[in-house]
């Protein structure tokens, strides 16, 4: 088939990385034809440009098609997108994230686009908005939704959301879980001596590490808190931050402001290659943010056999498993990852036990090859049913 994806930039990311694999699959295990539309990788995030063409994934560059709103850009990155679809004529469009989400569905159902899906890898609304910001991304979602025959969530708690909202009826979502290649964080422990010793960590240190953009709401700031209270009682415990971002300078001057300097060290932005090693230097992850459709840290993480303590925020419940996979916290509760942290930093068979446990259970759920075939038949299956409507 023929299928076009569209997504606002290819940073390092999460839902980047996703529709990257899936994109490759497509082309190279399944003979599709793939067209990957985005605007230019804006920012501190690093980009996935060259990896999409390594990969051999055809291109189209958006240069008006950017993040924030802005009505002027917004009409041009739509009317570009509508005429590179009637060029392309895909069976399907496949659209990710909000911006390229709502322009991308309503230009494909414009240009005559048979099929048009939404991947939903997290709310474009949050509690930490105002109230006026959660109205309008909720109506664009509403109206977004009347040019999409199906919605694509990487957990439960997505379609949850977007079903209690009034986006589109629980029948129009399925989940499939983020694909990833699983074999690096099966193997990430391999190089664990190495790493940790460029690092500057000793064999009695606890790494505990952190995988995200250093942005808002990701929750560094309460990983600090946590571990001022951590390392009274665990001076063993280190932390690892791994991630760029524009709040890089702030975080670094509250940890100097707290005394926490000897604890704490920064990858900086660092290829997406290289998180299995990173994660294999780590000993527990540490996930924080405030919103987030699911973390791709936490699978990762948990198939590298590493117990993990987080929030309890959108799909992280479906990962982050009491007592048998990790700690799952309420929003904001720094004392409780405190203590969390403080019990795995104490018990290596504790963490032996929870680590073990996540890489059973989710080394296969999140493989990308799976992801990428349970979404065509999804494409497949809208297809069909669309021919034999018209026929």
């Amino acid at each position: 088939m023929r299928v076009a994806h569209i997504i606002t930039r290819l940073i390092l990311g999460g839902a980047q990385e996703n529709t990257v694999y899936n994109c490759a699959d497509l082309i190279h295990r399944h003979g599709d034809e793939v067209l990957l539309i985005t605007g230019p990788p804006l920012g501190p995030e690093g980009s996935l440009i060259e990896r999409a063409k390594a990969a051999g994934i055809p291109l189209a560059i958006v240069p008006q098609l950017r993040r924030a709103i802005h009505p002027l850009r917004d009409a041009v990155s739509y009317r570009q997108l509508k005429r590179l679809l009637r060029d392309y004529r895909p069976d399907v469009v496949h659209t990710h994230s909000a911006k390229a989400g709502v322009l991308g569905r309503i230009a494909a159902r414009r240009a005559g686009v048979p099929v048009v899906v939404h991947g939903v890898h997290g709310a474009p609304w949050h509690p930490y908005q105002s109230a006026a910001a959660r109205t309008l991304f909720q109506a664009c979602e509403r109206y977004a939704a009347r040019s999409c025959d199906h919605f694509i969530c990487v957990a439960d708690a997505m379609r949850d959301l977007m079903v209690a909202e009034g986006i589109a009826p629980a029948e129009r979502f399925t989940t499939i879980y983020s694909g990833m290649e699983v074999a690096p964080f099966l193997a990430a422990d391999t190089q664990r001596d190495r790493v940790r010793a460029e690092l500057g960590f000793a064999p009695e240190h606890v790494v505990i590490g952190k995988i995200a953009r250093l942005f808002h709401l990701k929750g560094h700031d309460d990983v600090i808190a946590a571990a001022e209270q951590l390392v009274r009682s665990a001076p063993q415990a280190r932390f690892l931050f791994v991630g760029d971002g524009v709040l890089a300078a702030e975080l670094k001057q509250s940890i100097h402001r707290s005394g926490l300097d000897e604890y704490f060290r920064f990858t900086g932005l660092v290829p997406p290659e290289r998180i299995p090693e990173l994660i294999g230097a780590m000993d527990v992850l540490a996930h924080a943010s405030l919103r987030e459709g699911l973390a791709r840290a936490l699978p990762q993480a948990l198939i590298a056999g590493k117990p993990v303590v987080t929030y309890d925020i959108d799909g992280a419940r479906e990962v982050a498993i009491p007592g048998e996979t990790g700690y799952l916290l309420s929003p904001r509760d720094v004392p409780g990852m405190a203590r969390a942290l403080l019990e795995l930093a104490a018990d290596p068979k504790l963490r032996e036990r929870l680590g073990s446990e996540g890489r059973r259970r989710f080394a296969d759920l999140f493989r990308h090859e799976r992801m990428t075939e349970e979404t065509r038949a999804i494409y497949e299956r809208l297809l069909n049913a669309k021919r034999s409507r018209a026929g």
